[in-house]
């Protein structure tokens, strides 16, 4: 276990500790970094910038988190069934978008989503009216969730349908003998079969939204006026550290919204792994 527990102490346990040491000092442009104790958490817990990053992704898990794992719940219970066609390409076809690089993937469809040489232009001229506008303040967090399911639907899908696979066969013959239909197996036999695997998946895609960068980043820098500094944590965070030269309250950030996510993450395991849930 020691190599192990030396790659452990060195690249977890360490960022977190030099993390937590440098959130309890201020960077000042006056007096340089001072001891602050514990006034950056005082300060983050009334940070109306930082709370309103966390609401947004918050709400982003409420509404997107639960389509993504049922759309990969659907997809992979449609490729277990043994009544598609061609599920072989299926299934590689919805984990393809997975194997595409992540600044590639948000670049295609914010081009995508241009209403002047996009697909969303082409759409909106083909009705005739503007359709579908997703650079716009009320739709950019839906564009945002829309391409974070495209990419992440067939990984969910494939960690499922793995589960799926080891239940036995015998199990389905017997439920064939007894006259059970398709609805009943999938109810009594698939879904209990995948319910570990789904809150794994869960805690996953709970840890993702709240580490959401990438795509509102990327997007930002297409539509600068429709994401803000600090449009989720990590991008403050961020922002905080290599634009503002606020390197200890950005960890305090940091900090904080690890400790909230764990929580969620907790929550939702203990909910998931309960005997009568």
């Amino acid at each position: 276990m020691t190599p192990f527990l030396v790659v452990f102490a060195l690249f977890i346990v360490t960022p977190l500790v030099y993390s937590m040491y440098l959130s309890l000092f201020r960077n000042q442009l006056m007096g340089g970094t001072t001891f602050a104790g514990l006034d950056n958490y005082v300060t983050a817990f009334t940070d109306p910038k930082l709370w309103d990053g966390a609401g947004r992704v918050g709400l982003f898990l409420l509404v997107q988190v639960p389509i993504m794992l049922g759309l990969s719940l659907i997809a992979a219970l449609a490729i277990d069934s043994g009544r598609l066609h061609g599920k072989e390409f299926f299934r590689v076809a919805l984990f393809l978008p997975y194997a595409v690089p992540g600044v590639v993937a948000v670049l295609m469809w914010g081009f995508m989503y241009d209403d002047r040489l996009g697909l969303t232009g082409s759409l909106n001229d083909l009705v005739g009216f503007p359709l579908v506008d997703p650079y716009t303040k009320q739709w950019i967090l839906t564009a945002i969730g829309n391409i974070v399911t495209w990419e992440f639907v067939g990984y969910n899908m494939l960690i499922l349908y793995s589960a799926l696979k080891t239940v036995p066969v015998e199990i389905y013959e017997a439920a064939s003998i007894d006259g059970a239909n398709q609805f009943r197996i999938v109810r009594s036999i698939k879904l209990p079969a995948v319910r570990g695997a789904l809150v794994i998946a869960t805690i996953f895609s709970i840890l993702g939204s709240f580490q959401l960068f990438n795509e509102p980043n990327i997007l930002k820098e297409i539509q600068p006026a429709l994401i803000s500094s600090f449009y989720t944590p990590n991008i403050y965070a961020y922002n905080l550290s290599f634009e503002g030269n606020q390197v200890s309250y950005a960890a305090t950030v940091a900090i904080v919204m690890g400790l909230v996510t764990a929580i969620i993450a907790y929550v939702v395991q203990l909910r998931g792994t309960r005997k009568d849930a």
